[in-house]
C-alpha cells in the first residue's frame, strides 16, 4: 500500500524524500484544522446515534441511583467524613463513567481499519497526529457531555455541591483528563492488536479493577490498607479525590492541584504511546 512519506521534525531534510522540515514546521494550522475535521465528524456521527449516548449513561445511573439509595448508610460510619452517601458518589459515579466511555474509544480505529477507511486517511494528506488527536477531542466532547448528564442527575437525586460552579469546573477537568488518559491507551492497544475482541478484554481487565482499587465509592480512612496503599498509584483515584474535594464545603487546593498534575503528566506519557502505537500500526501495513 503506498503511503504519504514522513517528514523530518526539525529543520534538516529526509534523506529519502529530499522534504524539508519547515513544510511540517508550517503545516501546524493544517494540523488543527485536520484534528477539528475529524473531531467534528466523530460528533456527527453521534449526533446520528444518540442511542450509543444514551447507553453509556445506562451503567452510570444504575451505580448512582440504585447503589447511592442501597449504601446510604455506609455515611453514618465513623470516619467517613460526610453524611451524604449520594454527594460522596456522584462525582466518583463521574470519574468511573468518562473511565468507561474512554476505554472504546479505539473501537473506532478497529472499524477504520475493517472498512478500508483507516488505508484511504493513510493515502490521503491527512496529518498522521490529528488521527489521534481528533480521536481524544472527540472523546474529550463526549466526556463533558456524560459529566454533565451525570451530575444533572445527582443534584435531581438530592446531592448538593458546595463547590458551587468552580468545583462543577473542576470535576468536569478530572474527567476530561481522565478520559483522555485512557481513550490514548485505547487507541494505542487497538493499532496494536487490531482485533474487537483482544480490545474488549483487555480494558475489561483493566477498569473493574481500577475502579474497585480506589476511593471511589469508599472513603480512604475506611478501606483495607493494602486498597489504600494501590490507590495511592492509581490514576482513578487520584481523578475520584481531588473531583471530589473541589465540590467539597472546604476544598483542598493543594491536593486537587498535586492530583491534577500527575493526571497532566500521565495524559502525556499516554499521548506519547498511543503516538507510537500509530508509527507501529503505520510501518505494518
Amino acid at each position: 500500500m503506498t503511503t504519504l512519506p514522513e517528514t523530518p521534525v526539525d529543520g534538516r531534510t529526509d534523506a529519502r524524500t529530499g522534504v524539508r522540515a519547515e513544510r511540517r514546521a508550517g503545516s501546524a494550522g493544517t494540523f488543527l484544522a485536520h484534528s477539528a475535521y475529524l473531531t467534528g465528524r466523530s460528533l456527527r456521527t453521534l449526533t446520528r446515534q444518540p442511542a450509543y449516548l444514551a447507553f453509556t449513561l445506562i451503567q452510570p445511573m444504575i451505580w448512582l441511583l440504585l447503589f447511592g439509595q442501597l449504601f446510604r448508610n455506609v455515611a453514618r460510619l465513623p470516619g467517613f467524613g460526610t453524611g451524604s452517601y449520594l454527594e460522596y458518589l456522584t462525582p466518583g459515579v463521574v470519574v468511573m463513567t468518562a473511565m468507561f466511555s474512554a476505554g472504546w474509544a479505539g473501537t473506532s480505529f478497529i472499524q477504520d481499519m475493517e472498512r478500508g477507511v483507516m488505508d484511504r486517511n493513510l493515502t490521503s494528506p491527512m496529518s498522521r497526529g490529528a488521527l489521534i488527536t481528533g480521536s481524544l477531542a472527540f472523546q474529550a466532547v463526549t466526556t463533558v457531555i456524560q459529566s454533565l448528564i451525570v451530575l444533572g442527575v445527582g443534584l435531581a437525586a438530592g446531592a448538593r455541591f458546595a463547590g458551587g460552579v468552580t468545583g462543577v469546573l473542576v470535576v468536569l477537568v478530572c474527567a476530561v483528563l481522565l478520559a483522555v488518559v485512557f481513550a490514548a491507551l485505547s487507541d494505542a492497544i487497538a493499532l496494536l492488536v487490531h482485533q474487537q475482541e483482544a480490545l474488549i478484554g483487555i480494558s475489561q481487565f483493566l477498569i473493574l479493577p481500577l475502579s474497585f482499587l480506589s476511593s471511589v465509592m469508599m472513603a480512604p480512612a475506611l478501606m483495607p490498607a493494602w486498597v489504600g496503599d494501590v490507590a495511592r498509584f492509581n490514576p482513578v483515584d487520584w481523578a475520584a479525590l481531588a473531583a471530589r474535594s473541589a465540590v467539597s464545603a472546604a476544598p483542598d487546593w493543594g491536593l486537587v492541584g498535586g492530583r491534577l498534575g500527575l493526571l497532566v503528566a500521565l495524559v502525556a506519557v499516554m499521548g506519547w504511546l498511543a503516538a507510537r502505537a500509530f508509527r507501529s500500526y503505520q510501518r505494518s501495513v
